[in-house]
Order: structure tokens, then sequence, then C-alpha cells
């Protein structure tokens, strides 16, 4: 019921995005009288303020064509080497470069496209070749594709390692640091000779009992049976997924911006000035972010209720009780794989101490293959995005790349 009154909203707000956005261009075209008239600017900037609230945003694109490697520009080519149900593996392949560690860059499947991670890929692009999981939105896959739990993102993971393998380095942004680990620790636990040279994991719930955010807090607060009946969802009639069980992701999105609400309202804020002010780096800076931010995709439903209960829950990996397909999870297994933690200091999303959690869990890894970093005055997005991320982390996550190759 809830994703069928979201659609009817957005098809009602349809009109009113036709008529902000006209509207705009009357009083902000240079051909356009209206343009001229002393209110016009406060006119156009309210009216895009209007018609970017209502806007339906859809799935960005990564937009990376080129590279700079060796003071040479060098063409990208993006191409999906492999294509699951439910994720496609995309190689950003530099035309001419085939030289430079290989990384699996495993993006988020938590609401936001791969798309999300445009500025790590372009950090990491000089130096390495960068393959990043590309996740389907659940309401374009098909029922007839089947189901998607926990268990087979670690499939996926391990596949993927797989073929790229035995030289690959893994990073793992968020969310997926708990299914990586899970997968490297059952490569570990099998010997299998493409387990990665090492695993860099950035801002993870590792262990959630650690330095508690808000996220957390909600989480242990409802119970399994709170989070089926209320944010779950069937997909509508005019989706490929129809019918599918989903956690939608506008409900994800109306949740984040819930936590940081006057945040949001007070960059909303600023943009309407800077349009009026005629700043037109700050107003564009504002809309490529929330270009991105804005830009949802649902989740299988029991990939997030598997997370849920495994991860905020009953906290399995920390506590040594993870199964995946009744085989048990043991990090202490993994030996070979250099091990790298990164967190902001003033993370809300994961806290720091989630991810450093990793360490104890992987004793085996000797303590020169091991190392963490506490980025000060950074949150959860600046670690993997931004100025500091290209200057100060992305530099350190090379060098580990190559002590560890």
């Amino acid at each position: 019921m809830i994703y069928a009154l979201h659609e009817l909203q957005q098809s009602l707000a349809a009109p009113l995005h036709a008529w902000a956005e006209a509207t705009r261009q009357w009083f902000s075209n240079p051909f356009s009288p209206l343009a001229y008239t002393p209110a016009s600017p406060n006119i156009a900037a309210g009216s895009e303020l209007i018609a970017r609230l209502v806007h339906r945003y859809e799935k960005p694109l990564f937009g990376l064509t080129h590279t700079t490697v060796d003071g040479r520009e060098v063409a990208v080519f993006e191409r999906h080497v492999v294509e699951k149900p439910f994720c496609k593996l995309l190689h950003f392949q530099r035309i001419g470069r085939t030289t430079g560690p290989k990384v699996l860059l495993v993006a988020p499947l938590s609401g936001h496209h791969a798309t999300l991670l445009r500025d790590t890929v372009r950090a990491l692009l000089p130096e390495h070749d960068v393959y990043v999981t590309d996740w389907i939105d659940a309401r374009l896959v098909p029922l007839s594709q089947g189901n998607f739990h926990f268990a087979d993102y670690v499939a996926y993971i391990q596949e993927f390692i797989r073929l790229l393998g035995p030289d690959v380095h893994v990073i793992a942004v968020c969310q997926p640091t708990v299914p990586v680990l899970a997968a490297v620790a059952l490569m570990a636990a099998h010997d299998d000779p493409a387990q990665p040279r090492s695993m860099t994991l950035m801002g993870g719930p590792v262990d959630t009992r650690r330095a508690q955010t808000e996220v957390n807090r909600f989480a242990q607060s409802h119970s399994l049976r709170w989070f089926e009946t209320k944010v779950i969802a069937r997909v509508p009639l005019k989706y490929p997924g129809y019918a599918r069980r989903v956690y939608p992701g506008f409900l994800q999105h109306a949740g984040f911006v819930a936590m940081n609400r006057e945040r949001h309202i007070q960059a909303h804020q600023d943009f309407y000035n800077h349009l009026i002010k005629g700043d037109g780096d700050s107003a564009e800076a504002h809309r490529k972010f929330y270009d991105e931010y804005n830009a949802v995709m649902d989740l299988p439903a029991e990939y997030y209720l598997d997370t849920i209960d495994m991860v905020f829950l009953k906290h399995q990996l920390p506590l040594g009780e993870m199964r995946i397909h009744g085989e048990p999870v043991s990090p202490a297994a993994i030996r070979r794989t250099a091990l790298l933690t990164i967190e902001g200091e003033l993370d809300d999303i994961s806290g720091p101490g989630q991810t450093l959690a990793a360490h104890d869990l992987c004793s085996a890894i000797p303590a020169k293959k091991k190392q963490h970093l506490l980025v000060a005055g950074v949150g959860h997005y600046g670690i993997f995005s931004g100025r500091r991320w290209r200057e100060n982390i992305c530099p350190q996550v090379r060098d580990f790349i190559r002590a560890s190759a």
C-alpha cells in the first residue's frame, strides 16, 4: 500500500514539477522579458527549488570518461564483465593501460546506486585497475529470478574475487564490510587459491555494539517482525519486478533525511540564497550532491531483513555465530590477506570502533599486515569522497595496496 501511495504522490507531483520548471525558465532565460523584473531572481530561485524537491531522480551515470596516468590523459571505457540477476560487475578499462594493482570496489547495497562511489573510483583510477559492483534496483529484477539473501551477496563477492584473483585487492565501503569479511573468511577456511591480497574495510558495521549511532539504536529498538511489517512493500505493476518484496529506496532516503533534517533544510536554504546571489559554483555543487543523494534504489526484502537480523540485532559476526549455508564464518581463518580499516571520527552511521573490530576478529593476520586509519574531522561520506579522501586517505590506501601486492 505504501508503495502505491508513493507512486500516486509522484504522479500528482508531476504537474507541479512541470509548472515550476517552466516558471524557472520564464524568469531566468535571457530571452524572456520576465527575467528582467526586480523579483525575477527570487521567483526563478524558488521555482528551481520546488522543481528539485518534487523531481523523480533516476540512476546517475558515472561519467568517468578519462583519467590521468603519468601526466598523460588516458581514455576510460566502462564495460560489464559479469551480469548477474542482482548485480553487474563493472570494469573501468583504461584504454592502452593494463598496469596497476587490480581492485574490486564493493559498493553498498543500501539504497543508493554504486555511482555514490564516483569520487572513490576517480581517485583510484590513475594507479589501479578498478572493478565495481553495480547493484541492480530490485524493482527492475523480475520475480522469476528468485530471491536474494545475505548468503547470495556473499556468494556474489566470492565469485567476483575468484574471477579477478588471486592478485586482487578488495575495498568494501560501509554496508558490504560484513559480507566481504564473511566471503574472505570462508575462502580462507577452504584455503582458496584466489584469496585477495588485501582487504580494505571503510566505515562499516562490523560490530554495531561499539560506538552506537542513531542508525544502530533505531534498529535495535525494533523487532525483526516490525521491520518486515512496517517497511517491506511489494513492487507495483508498472515495474519489471512487479510483486517482488522490497525495502523501498524512498523509505531509506526519508530515514536518512530525517536523521539530519536541520542540515538538509539549511542546505536547501543556502541553495536558494546562492541562486539569488548568482553564486553559480556553490549552486552547482548543491545540484551535484543532491542529484546523487536523491537517486535511490529498492533493496531485496530478504537481503535487507537478513542484514537487520544478522548484523544489527544478533551481532552474529563478532559473536562467532554467523553461518552461510550452514558453514560457520570465522575471520580468524584469514592469514594471507592483509587488512586495512578506515573510520571517520565524525561518522554518524557506522561509529568509530565498529570497523576497527575487524582487527580483533582477524586474529591470525600478522600485525605487520594490519593497519587502521582514524580520520579526524571526517564524517561517513568524507572517508570515500571529497577532498580529504582524494588528498589524504586515497594515497594511504594506495600505499597499503602496493605493500600488500
